[in-house]
């Protein structure tokens, strides 16, 4: 398959949280992204607005990206309930009149609309609906808490948090350190990003632990899986994909992702537990079933500078007595070394 050239869909919403696809992409895309689509910013430099993205356009009309002859056009955000703006159909029928791939990372099905199957039907075009689960899942079986391997689950305080930034840093890093390592997507980004996964929330819930355990044995070769967690289990809102995830996927580490300053779960009028809360919570529900512990926290300083994100750093750490890092500041080193004890062959999870 050829290299895709991407436009990237954001009409207004360009930002870090609010339009976390886009911003995943820039990152860890970059080469494969041409433009980003949103009349909003247009003409802004992207790096101002994301801090990544260095030479990459900001145009306002899919007309003007063309001009980098794009390949595909991929939806750059997760709307609440995943469902598609009504204005951005337009676009995408723009696109594929084009002949551009859509990537569609939204819980509204390209291919299950009329209009939009038959048009692209018609012009030979491919709709990817990245968030479509696979058709033959099964319940989760508890066949995977014994397999000699090293499971990394990155766990969050909230949502929109730094999870899968986390995860694929942590992959990259044991990666370097000589660890047989993977990366598994379990949300529509992180599948863009690595070519494969499940993305659970879109999975019926009798099957998500089902889904997990699935992705873990489908890789059980690696000598350590790092998996991309969802939500958290204390989200009224998430907390049952989280928990599916959290029982499936059966780790033996968890890497507890937060951001400083978010004392409020998103778009709810719920406090964040504290670290301890956290901790505790994840810890108590898994050990029932599996060996399992929180070895290290993961912050996302994203605004902060290098002198106030180091010293949040250090704060978590004397609060919770694990190491701490912001794996985009200052690399994930401390999470590799906490792993260390853990490789097979070593391993005490006491």
């Amino acid at each position: 398959m050829q290299t895709r050239r991407m436009v990237i869909l954001t009409e207004g919403q360009l930002g870090t949280f609010s339009s976390k696809t886009a911003a995943s992409l820039v990152r860890y895309k970059s080469d494969e992204t041409v433009a980003v689509l949103d009349s909003v910013h247009a003409g802004k430099r992207l790096e101002d607005v994301l801090e990544v993205g260095t030479g990459i356009p900001i145009v306002a009309t899919l007309q003007e990206a063309m001009a980098f002859e794009p390949t595909s056009l991929v939806i750059g955000i997760a709307t609440p309930g995943g469902v598609l703006p009504d204005a951005w159909r337009e676009v995408i029928h723009e696109a594929i009149e084009h002949g551009l791939e859509v990537v569609n990372g939204l819980h509204t099905f390209l291919n299950e609309d009329e209009a939009f199957a038959r048009h692209a039907g018609r012009k030979g075009v491919r709709l990817w609906d990245v968030r479509q689960p696979p058709g033959d899942l099964d319940i989760g079986r508890h066949r995977v808490h014994g397999l000699p391997n090293l499971r990394v689950l990155t766990v969050g305080a909230d949502s929109s948090i730094g999870k899968k930034i986390a995860a694929i840093e942590i992959d990259r890093a044991a990666r370097e350190a000589g660890w047989d390592s993977e990366f598994v997507a379990t949300g529509q980004t992180g599948i863009m990003i690595a070519g494969s996964g499940i993305a659970v929330d879109t999975v019926a819930a009798d099957y998500i632990s089902g889904a997990a355990e699935r992705l873990v044995l489908e890789h059980k070769h690696r000598e350590l899986l790092v998996i991309e967690g969802q939500g958290t289990i204390l989200h009224p809102s998430y907390s049952g994909v989280s928990l599916g995830l959290l029982h499936g996927a059966a780790p033996q580490a968890l890497v507890l992702c937060h951001q400083p300053g978010r004392d409020v779960m998103r778009n709810l009028p719920v406090a964040v537990p504290s670290y301890t809360e956290l901790i505790t919570a994840h810890e108590s529900i898994a050990r029932p079933l599996f060996p399992c512990r929180v070895v290290a926290v993961s912050l996302n300083c994203f605004g902060m500078s290098m002198d106030d994100a180091r010293r949040e750093v250090d704060r978590v750490e004397g609060e919770t007595g694990l190491p701490a890092t912001d794996c985009v500041k200052f690399g994930c080193g401390p999470i590799v070394e906490a792993l260390a004890p853990l490789k097979p062959g070593t391993r005490n999870t006491s």
